[in-house]
Protein backbone atom coordinates (compact mmCIF):
# COMPACT_ATOMS: atom_id res chain seq x y z
CA UNK A 1 0.00 0.00 0.00
CA UNK A 2 1.44 3.52 -0.92
CA UNK A 3 0.21 6.36 1.56
CA UNK A 4 -0.75 9.45 -0.26
CA UNK A 5 0.15 12.49 2.02
CA UNK A 6 -1.54 15.79 0.86
CA UNK A 7 0.16 19.05 2.31
CA UNK A 8 -1.04 22.00 -0.41
CA UNK A 9 0.76 23.87 -2.50
CA UNK A 10 -0.07 24.82 -6.30
CA UNK A 11 -1.31 21.04 -7.01
CA UNK A 12 -3.87 22.15 -4.63
CA UNK A 13 -4.79 25.45 -6.00
CA UNK A 14 -6.87 27.35 -8.59
CA UNK A 15 -7.43 30.86 -9.68
CA UNK A 16 -9.60 32.83 -7.96
CA UNK A 17 -10.86 36.33 -9.47
CA UNK A 18 -11.28 37.60 -6.07
CA UNK A 19 -8.15 37.17 -4.61
CA UNK A 20 -6.35 38.00 -7.66
CA UNK A 21 -4.02 34.90 -8.24
CA UNK A 22 -3.93 30.97 -7.25
CA UNK A 23 -5.46 29.75 -3.50
CA UNK A 24 -5.80 26.62 -2.45
CA UNK A 25 -8.89 25.27 -3.34
CA UNK A 26 -8.61 21.42 -3.91
CA UNK A 27 -8.55 18.16 -1.47
CA UNK A 28 -6.48 15.40 -1.83
CA UNK A 29 -9.35 13.58 -3.22
CA UNK A 30 -10.01 16.17 -5.72
CA UNK A 31 -6.56 15.27 -6.76
CA UNK A 32 -6.99 11.68 -6.55
CA UNK A 33 -10.26 11.69 -8.91
CA UNK A 34 -8.85 13.86 -11.35
CA UNK A 35 -5.59 11.34 -11.84
CA UNK A 36 -6.43 8.31 -14.07
CA UNK A 37 -4.97 5.31 -13.83
CA UNK A 38 -3.64 6.03 -10.08
CA UNK A 39 -5.85 3.24 -8.53
CA UNK A 40 -3.99 0.62 -10.96
CA UNK A 41 -0.80 1.37 -9.78
CA UNK A 42 -1.09 0.30 -5.96
CA UNK A 43 -3.88 -0.03 -2.93
CA UNK A 44 -3.91 3.74 -2.13
CA UNK A 45 -4.33 5.49 1.44
CA UNK A 46 -4.83 9.07 1.27
CA UNK A 47 -4.55 11.62 3.88
CA UNK A 48 -5.23 15.48 3.90
CA UNK A 49 -2.09 16.46 6.39
CA UNK A 50 -2.79 20.34 5.35
CA UNK A 51 -3.61 23.27 2.49
CA UNK A 52 -0.52 25.45 2.93
CA UNK A 53 0.94 27.21 0.27
CA UNK A 54 4.77 26.27 -0.04
CA UNK A 55 5.95 29.54 1.60
CA UNK A 56 3.62 28.94 4.63
CA UNK A 57 5.97 25.95 5.70
CA UNK A 58 7.86 26.27 8.73
CA UNK A 59 10.62 24.35 10.47
CA UNK A 60 7.32 23.26 13.41
CA UNK A 61 5.06 22.09 10.18
CA UNK A 62 8.31 20.44 8.51
CA UNK A 63 9.21 18.25 11.76
CA UNK A 64 5.22 17.27 12.32
CA UNK A 65 5.19 16.05 8.63
CA UNK A 66 8.26 14.40 8.61
CA UNK A 67 7.13 12.69 11.85
CA UNK A 68 3.90 11.48 10.33
CA UNK A 69 5.83 10.12 7.60
CA UNK A 70 7.43 7.74 9.90
CA UNK A 71 4.71 7.61 11.79
CA UNK A 72 3.45 5.80 8.47
CA UNK A 73 6.39 4.15 7.41
CA UNK A 74 6.70 2.17 10.62
CA UNK A 75 2.92 0.33 9.59
CA UNK A 76 4.23 -3.18 8.17
CA UNK A 77 1.76 -2.72 4.88
CA UNK A 78 2.79 0.38 3.85
CA UNK A 79 5.46 0.21 1.00
CA UNK A 80 5.99 3.66 0.93
CA UNK A 81 4.88 7.49 1.16
CA UNK A 82 3.65 10.08 -1.73
CA UNK A 83 4.02 13.60 -0.62
CA UNK A 84 2.36 16.65 -2.23
CA UNK A 85 3.93 19.87 -1.24
CA UNK A 86 4.32 23.18 -2.73
CA UNK A 87 7.64 23.61 -4.81
CA UNK A 88 8.89 26.71 -3.37
CA UNK A 89 10.14 24.80 -0.05
CA UNK A 90 9.83 21.55 -1.19
CA UNK A 91 13.49 20.92 -1.46
CA UNK A 92 13.69 21.62 2.27
CA UNK A 93 11.19 19.36 3.76
CA UNK A 94 12.32 16.98 1.34
CA UNK A 95 15.93 17.15 2.66
CA UNK A 96 14.96 17.04 5.94
CA UNK A 97 13.11 13.85 5.73
CA UNK A 98 15.57 12.57 3.67
CA UNK A 99 18.38 13.71 6.10
CA UNK A 100 16.49 12.23 9.58
CA UNK A 101 14.65 8.99 8.45
CA UNK A 102 16.04 5.67 7.25
CA UNK A 103 16.65 4.91 3.73
CA UNK A 104 14.90 1.67 3.09
CA UNK A 105 10.96 2.38 2.30
CA UNK A 106 10.72 5.64 -0.38
CA UNK A 107 9.38 8.46 0.46
CA UNK A 108 8.70 10.27 -2.71
CA UNK A 109 7.66 14.07 -2.76
CA UNK A 110 6.26 15.76 -5.62
CA UNK A 111 3.80 18.91 -6.85
CA UNK A 112 2.72 20.98 -10.08
CA UNK A 113 3.94 24.54 -11.32
CA UNK A 114 0.38 24.89 -12.88
CA UNK A 115 -2.68 25.15 -10.70
CA UNK A 116 -5.59 23.05 -11.17
CA UNK A 117 -7.31 26.12 -13.01
CA UNK A 118 -4.36 25.92 -15.97
CA UNK A 119 -4.82 23.69 -19.04
CA UNK A 120 -1.50 22.53 -18.64
CA UNK A 121 -1.93 21.08 -14.67
CA UNK A 122 0.81 19.16 -14.26
CA UNK A 123 -0.88 18.13 -10.79
CA UNK A 124 -2.36 14.62 -11.69
CA UNK A 125 0.75 13.27 -14.08
CA UNK A 126 3.42 14.18 -11.28
CA UNK A 127 1.25 12.46 -8.61
CA UNK A 128 0.76 9.18 -10.84
CA UNK A 129 4.75 9.32 -11.34
CA UNK A 130 5.34 9.93 -7.85
CA UNK A 131 3.24 7.09 -6.84
CA UNK A 132 4.61 4.69 -9.62
CA UNK A 133 7.78 5.56 -8.19
CA UNK A 134 6.89 4.70 -4.48
CA UNK A 135 5.47 1.45 -5.65
CA UNK A 136 8.26 0.30 -7.75
CA UNK A 137 10.63 -2.41 -6.12
CA UNK A 138 14.00 -0.51 -7.89
CA UNK A 139 13.05 2.60 -4.74
CA UNK A 140 13.61 0.90 -2.33
CA UNK A 141 17.08 1.95 -0.17
CA UNK A 142 17.27 5.13 -2.15
CA UNK A 143 16.03 7.17 0.52
CA UNK A 144 13.51 10.50 0.04
CA UNK A 145 13.12 11.47 -3.68
CA UNK A 146 11.52 14.47 -5.29
CA UNK A 147 9.65 13.02 -8.66
CA UNK A 148 8.42 16.06 -11.08
CA UNK A 149 8.49 16.58 -14.67
CA UNK A 150 9.14 12.92 -14.88
CA UNK A 151 12.27 12.86 -13.42
CA UNK A 152 13.36 11.44 -10.53
CA UNK A 153 15.89 13.26 -8.13
CA UNK A 154 17.41 12.31 -4.35
CA UNK A 155 16.19 14.41 -2.14
CA UNK A 156 20.11 14.93 -1.05
CA UNK A 157 20.84 16.77 -4.51
CA UNK A 158 17.58 18.52 -5.96
CA UNK A 159 17.14 22.00 -6.08
CA UNK A 160 14.10 24.44 -8.11
CA UNK A 161 16.00 26.00 -10.40
CA UNK A 162 13.68 27.90 -12.04
CA UNK A 163 10.72 29.84 -10.61
CA UNK A 164 7.68 28.42 -12.88
CA UNK A 165 9.03 25.72 -15.61
CA UNK A 166 7.27 22.31 -15.51
CA UNK A 167 10.93 21.06 -15.13
CA UNK A 168 11.65 23.18 -12.23
CA UNK A 169 13.68 20.89 -10.55
CA UNK A 170 17.31 20.01 -10.87
CA UNK A 171 20.28 17.89 -8.98
CA UNK A 172 22.92 20.80 -10.53
CA UNK A 173 26.39 18.94 -11.35
CA UNK A 174 24.94 15.89 -10.85
CA UNK A 175 21.56 14.92 -12.87
CA UNK A 176 18.37 12.96 -12.09
CA UNK A 177 18.57 9.66 -10.43
CA UNK A 178 16.47 8.53 -13.23
CA UNK A 179 12.96 9.59 -14.96
CA UNK A 180 9.55 8.05 -15.56
CA UNK A 181 9.25 6.74 -19.41
CA UNK A 182 5.71 5.93 -20.13
CA UNK A 183 4.55 4.77 -16.91
CA UNK A 184 8.13 2.96 -16.43
CA UNK A 185 10.27 3.88 -13.62
CA UNK A 186 13.84 3.57 -14.98
CA UNK A 187 17.24 4.35 -12.53
CA UNK A 188 20.15 5.68 -14.53
CA UNK A 189 22.75 5.93 -11.46
CA UNK A 190 22.68 4.87 -7.73
CA UNK A 191 23.56 7.01 -4.72
CA UNK A 192 27.50 6.59 -3.92
CA UNK A 193 26.52 7.13 -0.28
CA UNK A 194 23.97 8.02 2.21
CA UNK A 195 24.89 9.35 5.47
CA UNK A 196 23.50 7.80 8.63
CA UNK A 197 20.03 9.69 9.58
CA UNK A 198 20.08 12.53 12.62
CA UNK A 199 17.44 12.21 14.62
CA UNK A 200 16.77 14.79 16.88
CA UNK A 201 13.67 15.65 19.04
CA UNK A 202 13.11 18.69 17.59
CA UNK A 203 15.53 20.30 15.05
CA UNK A 204 17.22 23.70 16.73
CA UNK A 205 15.93 26.95 16.11
CA UNK A 206 16.27 29.48 14.95
CA UNK A 207 19.07 28.98 12.77
CA UNK A 208 19.89 32.19 10.11
CA UNK A 209 20.93 32.11 6.43
CA UNK A 210 23.04 35.03 5.38
CA UNK A 211 24.14 35.92 1.81
CA UNK A 212 27.00 37.84 0.64
CA UNK A 213 27.10 39.60 -1.79
CA UNK A 214 29.39 42.86 -3.15
CA UNK A 215 29.93 45.52 -0.54
CA UNK A 216 28.67 43.73 1.83
CA UNK A 217 29.20 44.39 5.79
CA UNK A 218 28.19 42.32 9.15
CA UNK A 219 25.65 44.15 10.12
CA UNK A 220 23.44 41.30 8.86
CA UNK A 221 25.47 38.55 10.99
CA UNK A 222 25.79 41.21 13.58
CA UNK A 223 22.12 41.07 14.14
CA UNK A 224 21.52 37.32 13.66
CA UNK A 225 23.84 36.59 16.59
CA UNK A 226 22.60 39.24 18.97
CA UNK A 227 19.05 38.13 18.89
CA UNK A 228 19.87 34.87 19.64
CA UNK A 229 20.71 32.95 16.90
CA UNK A 230 21.92 29.07 17.55
CA UNK A 231 24.32 28.99 14.28
CA UNK A 232 24.46 30.61 11.09
CA UNK A 233 24.95 29.93 7.58
CA UNK A 234 27.41 32.03 5.34
CA UNK A 235 26.05 31.56 1.77
CA UNK A 236 29.30 32.78 0.60
CA UNK A 237 30.49 33.56 -3.23
CA UNK A 238 32.36 31.21 -5.30
CA UNK A 239 34.93 28.71 -3.55
CA UNK A 240 33.91 30.34 0.10
CA UNK A 241 35.20 33.85 -0.26
CA UNK A 242 33.10 37.10 1.61
CA UNK A 243 34.42 40.83 1.69
CA UNK A 244 36.66 41.70 3.77
CA UNK A 245 34.12 43.94 6.17
CA UNK A 246 32.22 40.54 6.67
CA UNK A 247 35.03 39.04 8.34
CA UNK A 248 35.09 40.52 11.95
CA UNK A 249 31.20 39.47 11.81
CA UNK A 250 32.41 36.08 11.55
CA UNK A 251 35.17 36.58 14.32
CA UNK A 252 32.94 37.33 16.35
CA UNK A 253 30.51 34.76 15.67
CA UNK A 254 32.74 32.28 16.49
CA UNK A 255 33.85 34.10 19.87
CA UNK A 256 30.88 33.96 21.06
CA UNK A 257 30.86 30.02 21.14
CA UNK A 258 28.38 29.37 17.96
CA UNK A 259 29.03 28.05 14.68
CA UNK A 260 29.08 29.79 11.67
CA UNK A 261 29.13 27.25 8.38
CA UNK A 262 30.10 28.38 5.62
CA UNK A 263 28.44 27.49 2.04
CA UNK A 264 28.41 29.06 -1.50
CA UNK A 265 25.80 31.02 -3.02
CA UNK A 266 26.92 29.37 -6.39
CA UNK A 267 24.72 25.74 -7.36
CA UNK A 268 27.49 23.29 -8.19
CA UNK A 269 30.81 23.09 -6.71
CA UNK A 270 32.35 22.75 -3.06
CA UNK A 271 33.88 25.16 -0.62
CA UNK A 272 37.62 25.20 -0.12
CA UNK A 273 40.60 27.07 1.73
CA UNK A 274 41.77 28.13 -1.80
CA UNK A 275 41.94 32.15 -1.22
CA UNK A 276 44.19 33.13 1.26
CA UNK A 277 43.69 37.26 0.45
CA UNK A 278 40.99 39.34 3.60
CA UNK A 279 37.63 37.47 3.02
CA UNK A 280 39.23 34.53 1.32
CA UNK A 281 38.13 30.75 2.51
CA UNK A 282 41.56 30.61 4.07
CA UNK A 283 41.21 32.76 6.04
CA UNK A 284 37.73 32.35 7.39
CA UNK A 285 38.69 29.04 7.96
CA UNK A 286 41.61 29.68 10.30
CA UNK A 287 39.20 31.99 11.53
CA UNK A 288 36.86 28.93 13.17
CA UNK A 289 34.23 28.95 10.42
CA UNK A 290 32.98 25.53 9.49
CA UNK A 291 32.86 24.71 6.06
CA UNK A 292 29.97 23.46 4.56
CA UNK A 293 32.31 21.66 1.27
CA UNK A 294 29.28 20.28 -1.18
CA UNK A 295 26.43 20.90 0.78
CA UNK A 296 24.20 24.25 -0.85
CA UNK A 297 23.49 26.80 1.94
CA UNK A 298 19.79 25.73 2.37
CA UNK A 299 21.18 22.22 3.21
CA UNK A 300 23.75 23.24 5.44
CA UNK A 301 20.98 25.23 7.54
CA UNK A 302 19.02 22.04 8.26
CA UNK A 303 21.65 20.05 8.56
CA UNK A 304 22.77 22.74 11.08
CA UNK A 305 19.38 22.45 13.07
CA UNK A 306 19.55 18.96 13.03
CA UNK A 307 22.67 18.72 14.17
CA UNK A 308 22.46 21.10 17.22
CA UNK A 309 19.09 20.00 17.94
CA UNK A 310 20.92 16.17 18.77
CA UNK A 311 23.57 17.95 20.81
CA UNK A 312 26.19 17.70 18.34
CA UNK A 313 28.99 19.43 19.57
CA UNK A 314 31.49 21.99 17.58
CA UNK A 315 34.26 19.00 16.67
CA UNK A 316 30.99 16.88 15.96
CA UNK A 317 29.97 19.43 13.42
CA UNK A 318 33.32 19.72 11.66
CA UNK A 319 33.10 15.81 11.19
CA UNK A 320 29.49 15.40 10.04
CA UNK A 321 30.48 18.36 7.29
CA UNK A 322 33.32 17.24 6.67
CA UNK A 323 31.94 14.51 5.23
CA UNK A 324 30.58 15.76 2.35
Amino acid sequence: MIVLLFTGGTISMKFDASAGGAVPTLSGQDIVTATRGLEEVAALEIEQWGRFPGPHMTVERMWALRNRIADHLARPEVEGVVVTHGTDTLEESAYLVARSLPAEKPVVFTGAMRPASDLGWDGPSNLLDATRVAADPASRGNGTLVCIGERIHSALEVGKTHTEARDAFESPGLGALGEVDEGLVVYHRALLKMASPIVPAQPAEPVDLVHAYAGADARMLDASRESGAHAVVLAAMGRGNVPPAMVDGITRWVESGRPVIVSSRAQRGRVGPSYAYPGGGRRLLDAGAIFAFGRRPGQARIETMLALGAGYSWTDLLALFGDA
